[in-house]
């Protein structure tokens, strides 16, 4: 790798953090349109994207572990490897592509034709298993090809789904937003990771098979046929309706200096705002990942809700979503620190609540609380980390973003979460095995980690007083 001095990749300004006297769309922000309302379609499409990308990912990271085991008989080794490969994977892409999409000044064509090869890397999955059985000899060999094309097709469509949503989609919301709607849209962008979870799970519903034992499955074909489709389509209406922000280019120095520009000692001290929002939003995300892999497990155990959870979990999310969307206009109004208490303290509350009754009325409380805290806090940070994000090196700050927001938190939340379950031998990254138990004493554990972040914020408030 060719290392580049600090200096020969500057920033979009000589005053990064908007020094007094700076224009303010210098520094952290690109200079805003002159309509800050965005059009109908600019809307239709930030809906459609968030929404059905986030289907994609909710179909991955809720069914590629079934399909893997209901079909090849994977071990919860393959699984934790299935896991571990993908995360990494998402966030090499993000960083990789992020930057290579500021140097080319392009967004447009990054979506739209990595999301129709996203849709059709989704596609491939239905043929997996006929795949393996005509280059396999035995039944055997046939299994263990299946699990290796899985984790290998799963990292594949990581990398395309990662290429056009996680980094350029991001990026492309950031070129196009300013503070004054940033909070708006990142309450709708929040919300739609649960909401399509919801979509995705009642979609199960309707291609459910039990077997002649009473055990469950799925037709997985058809499952990822209708999603890829989805995707394919959703790429060609990016190509058809989209208008490309046209980032401002950075082609100073070379490109691995840019890919990892992110992580130089000289940009965090150029970013101090930004960085420090970023950690107190790693914390939160901590916090959240101690029980999220293991909710609905518990929630389904037969002395919480059993298989009534979803009568439970259901309109808990859409009162939280509806929440989020709403609590998003807040941040506009009143800026980052004045509204991101309000749903820490939710969330708090509600792990509070889930840790110590278990009854159905104050799981329903716990779940609405905890599920409003987590989407408004995340609307807040979200829209705090794309104000500080500087112009011209938009895209590779989105790997920056993955790397401590998502792939910090799904290494070392779970682990938490399952020590302090500590019920079985089945204790991994996010991997749960016969006889595990999830205790109530995740939430506990959620909501302490998630203290921690209150302690960071007060950092933000300070160096937000020292820039005053």
């Amino acid at each position: 790798m060719t290392k580049q001095n600090p200096s020969s990749l500057p920033l979009a300004s000589p005053a990064p953090e908007n020094a007094p006297g700076t224009p303010p769309w210098q520094g952290s922000q690109k200079k805003p349109s002159p309509e800050a309302r965005l059009s109908k379609k600019t809307w239709l499409l930030i809906v459609l994207l968030s929404f059905v990308g986030q289907v994609a990912w909710a179909l991955e990271n809720n069914f590629f572990n079934l399909f893997i085991q209901d079909v090849f008989n994977a071990s919860l080794s393959d699984v934790a490897l299935m896991v571990s490969a993908s995360a990494l994977t998402a966030t090499a892409t993000t960083l990789f592509v992020g930057a290579w999409s500021d140097r080319v000044g392009k967004r447009k064509a990054f979506i739209g034709v990595g999301t129709i090869l996203w849709g059709i890397s989704i596609i491939v999955f239905a043929y997996l298993q006929t795949i393996s059985i005509a280059l396999a000899g035995t039944t055997a060999a046939a299994m263990a090809l299946g699990v290796t094309l899985t984790i290998v097709f799963d990292c594949v469509m990581t990398f395309f789904g990662s290429l056009a949503n996680d980094s350029c989609f991001n990026a492309w919301v950031t070129d196009i937003t300013t503070e004054k709607n940033r909070g708006k849209v990142e309450g709708v962008n929040s919300a739609m990771p649960l909401l399509a979870m919801l979509a995705v799970f009642g979609g199960a519903m309707f291609l459910m098979i039990v077997r002649p034992d009473g055990t469950v499955t799925y037709d997985y074909p058809l499952f990822f046929l209708i999603i890829g489709c989805a995707v394919i389509a959703l790429g060609i209406v990016v190509l058809a309706l989209m208008r490309d922000s046209s980032p401002e280019r950075r082609e100073t120095g070379g490109y691995l200096a840019s890919v990892f520009y992110g992580f130089k000692p000289s940009s965090l001290s150029e970013n101090k705002t930004l960085y420090l929002v970023l950690l107190s939003y790693l914390v939160f995300a901590t916090a959240l990942q101690v029980f999220m892999p293991y909710y609905v497990l518990y929630l389904r155990l037969p002395y919480v809700l059993g298989e009534s959870y979803v009568f439970v979990m259901a309109p808990g999310i859409v009162i939280a979503a509806i929440f989020t969307i709403f609590y998003g206009k807040r941040v506009d109004r009143h800026g980052f620190l004045r509204s991101v208490i309000a749903p820490l303290v939710l969330f708090v509350v509600g792990c509070m609540v889930l840790a110590l009754l278990n009854g159905m009325a104050f799981v329903f409380v716990g779940s609405v609380l905890m599920l409003s805290g987590y989407l408004g806090a995340v609307a807040c940070f979200g829209a705090e980390v794309r104000n500080n994000t500087p112009a011209g090196y938009v895209g590779l700050f989105q790997g920056v973003r993955i790397f401590m927001v998502v792939l910090i938190p799904m290494l070392v939340g779970p682990w938490i979460g399952s020590l302090v379950s500590a019920s079985s031998d089945a204790v991994g990254f996010g991997v749960v095995g016969d006889g595990f138990t999830p205790s109530s004493l995740i939430f506990l554990a959620g909501a302490i980690v998630a203290l921690f972040t209150f302690a960071v914020l007060l950092l933000v408030r300070r160096r937000q007083s020292e820039k005053a």
